[in-house]
């Protein structure tokens, strides 16, 4: 069984790596000993889009890249490997990240990654706090939010149980806590690892729209030398990243041929991440959403995803009860993955990717709702420092949306410039003149 899915890592590396320019930035590193999944054998039925059906779709060795990050540098034909699924790929990814973080993470029981140990709640009442700390519970972080109206206390769980074990008993002693994990949420496309760079500028705010961003730090580049943007850490100082300086170039941007979606806004950064790949989780989401809202910004794009969590809906609704707009990627792990979040809350406006014909993405998520297609292939974005690449991914369609519902002020605007499209994609594609052909910036 490991041995099939070694095979699977080793093929579709070699592709990822021989197409990608993202995958240019990758460290080298040694193939793990990954734990057993369930892998399709005989003559059972493949389900979701395969490694090889992606693959074969023009430049999609980008879109499995982010699924394969943690190897390189390893040889081997695809075909020599029998079909892997994306949802398959999706569950050895999870595997790996808590394996190389075992300090840090922990499942939850139902594979999804969690702070180890760490227990979230959201607005409790004293008295809940008292039973909780009754039963071995200890307050770790209590964190106010006014711009949203919440109070975040993270909880570290009785010595010796797991973060699972610890919600179970909290529920049993404290039944009236809104409690949850602390989920690990994960970039929608492109690489995270932090790149050797400065950060792009500080620049004071403008009078064009006001946006946020949820995402690793942006690095410099020429075209956002001019840009106003401002960058706040959440879990440590910002630190620049290959996946936020493409999402905010394509904002943001302004370099010759190389255009963002809207030019002369105010791009607010909230970097969750702090060059760790363990980093990402609720609470620190949901503290960048309390800044973010007091930047007041009409739209807040999250190219994330991850798990349905209470702390995170709860943030998600206090801001459209604000007024704020909340813009999230559907994922790149196929339509057979698990809906993602938080692009399946009813309050978010959901985005999937199309080619440079109209088609959707077959790896795109499938998530509970879907809102509007933009182009997420094909197409051109910043990379740290210097230069563009070629860019795929559900991650680089969100910003587009983004930008242009920031610029019509409402979705319901924002619909009437929708068009049709060739697969599922909502009420139609916008901003589908906003790509950028790779061949005008000779991206690499």
């Amino acid at each position: 069984m490991c041995s099939f899915v070694h095979r699977v890592l080793i093929a579709a590396t070699a592709v990822a790596v021989a197409g990608s320019a993202g995958a240019q930035l990758l460290p080298s590193v040694g193939l793990p000993a990954l734990p057993p999944v369930s892998l399709p054998s005989g003559d059972v039925p493949v389900v979701g889009p395969t490694l090889q059906d992606v693959l074969a779709q023009p430049g999609a060795q980008q879109a499995v890249s982010p699924t394969l990050d943690t190897v390189s540098g390893l040889s081997e034909r695809i075909s020599e490997a029998p079909p892997a699924t994306l949802l398959q790929l999706r569950q050895l990814r999870l595997q790996e990240l808590v394996r190389q973080h075992p300090r840090e993470l922990e499942f939850d029981g139902t594979g999804q990654p969690v702070r180890r140990a760490v227990l979230v709640t959201v607005d409790p009442d004293q008295q809940s706090l008292q039973l909780a700390a009754q039963a071995g519970f200890t307050i770790i972080a209590d964190d106010g939010g006014a711009e949203l109206g919440l109070q975040i206390v993270t909880l570290s769980v009785p010595r010796n149980l797991s973060a699972r074990q610890g919600l179970k008993r909290l529920r049993s002693v404290a039944p009236r806590l809104q409690a949850d994990f602390d989920h690990i949420y994960e970039p929608a496309g492109g690489q995270l690892f932090p790149i050797v760079g400065t950060l792009a500028a500080s620049q004071g705010p403008r009078g064009g729209p006001r946006i946020g961003m949820v995402d690793g730090g942006v690095a410099s580049h020429p075209s956002m030398a001019g840009a106003s943007i401002e960058q706040n850490g959440f879990a440590g100082q910002p630190q620049p990243t290959g996946h936020g300086t493409a999402v905010a170039s394509l904002i943001v941007g302004n370099d010759g041929a190389f255009r963002g979606a809207a030019q002369g806004a105010s791009l607010f950064v909230a970097d969750v991440y702090g060059g760790s790949r363990a980093a990402g989780s609720a609470s620190s989401i949901v503290r960048a959403l309390i800044w973010l809202a007091s930047k007041q910004p009409q739209v807040i794009n999250i190219s994330l995803v991850g798990p349905n969590n209470r702390l995170l809906q709860r943030a998600v609704q206090a801001l459209r009860t604000r007024g704020i707009e909340v813009v999230a990627a559907v994922g790149n792990d196929g339509p057979a993955a698990p809906p993602q979040y938080p692009a399946s809350y009813p309050d978010v406006i959901s985005v999937t990717g199309v080619d440079a014909r109209g088609r959707a993405l077959p790896e795109a998520g499938k998530a509970s709702h879907l809102d509007f297609a933009a182009p997420g292939a094909d197409m051109a974005a910043a990379l740290p420092g210097q230069g563009y690449a070629n860019v795929r991914g559900t991650s680089f369609a969100a910003p587009l949306a983004t930008a242009r519902l920031a610029i019509t002020g409402s979705a319901q605007r924002l619909a009437t410039e929708a068009r049709p499209g060739k697969g599922r994609v909502g009420r139609g594609i916008v901003c589908g003149t906003c790509r950028v052909d790779p061949r005008a910036v000779r991206a690499k």
